[in-house]
């Protein structure tokens, strides 16, 4: 499998550490499961659509995972969405099942940034793949629009707790 994206694919803060994030998690608890995974805190859509072939090698599964970043930068949301919408047909041009995550709650730009992902949320759910709820995963009930503070480690990144409900309840083999 291979899993594309930005600091949510990556497991920041812990980006050295491959046994913390979302795909450990789900190889956690499917040991079938075998990760390839590329991605780097920061990126936009755009940019990490520069690894997909490198990723894809000898992979069957493709996630594509990534917008908070655009969002952040201010890049229209149709822009994150049509390069989503790219990696993708990329995957699937490949023969690749291919997967997309949604993007998380952010609690550190909560209301400004909470329209923009559900805007691009709503994208996402129209691209005729399987799509991973991360943002329903960690979304707290009690409060619309933000992950709950022990999902969270600092507003912007899940929490090693966060990750594991990522990994064990969000994702889904397409």
């Amino acid at each position: 499998m291979a899993a594309i994206g930005d600091s949510i694919t990556a497991g920041s803060p812990w980006d050295d550490n491959p046994e913390i994030g979302w795909p450990a998690a789900a190889a956690s608890a499917d040991p079938r499961l075998r990760f390839t995974v590329r991605a780097v805190y920061g990126k936009r859509t755009d940019e990490i659509a520069a690894w997909l072939d490198d990723a894809a090698v000898g992979a069957e599964v493709l996630i594509v995972q990534g917008g908070i970043n655009d969002i952040a930068q201010g890049r229209p949301v149709d822009d994150a969405a049509a390069s989503l919408r790219a990696m993708i047909d990329r995957g699937l041009d490949r023969g690749l099942r291919v997967a997309v995550a949604n993007v998380l709650p952010w609690n550190n730009a909560w209301p400004g940034a909470e329209a923009p992902i559900r805007a691009l949320n709503a994208l996402i759910e129209g691209m005729g793949v399987p799509v991973l709820p991360f943002h329903e995963t960690l979304e707290d009930p009690d409060r619309p629009g933000r992950m709950r503070a022990d999902w969270t480690i600092e507003g912007d990144h899940p929490s090693e707790a966060g990750y594991r409900r990522l990994g064990e309840l969000a994702f889904r083999l397409p």
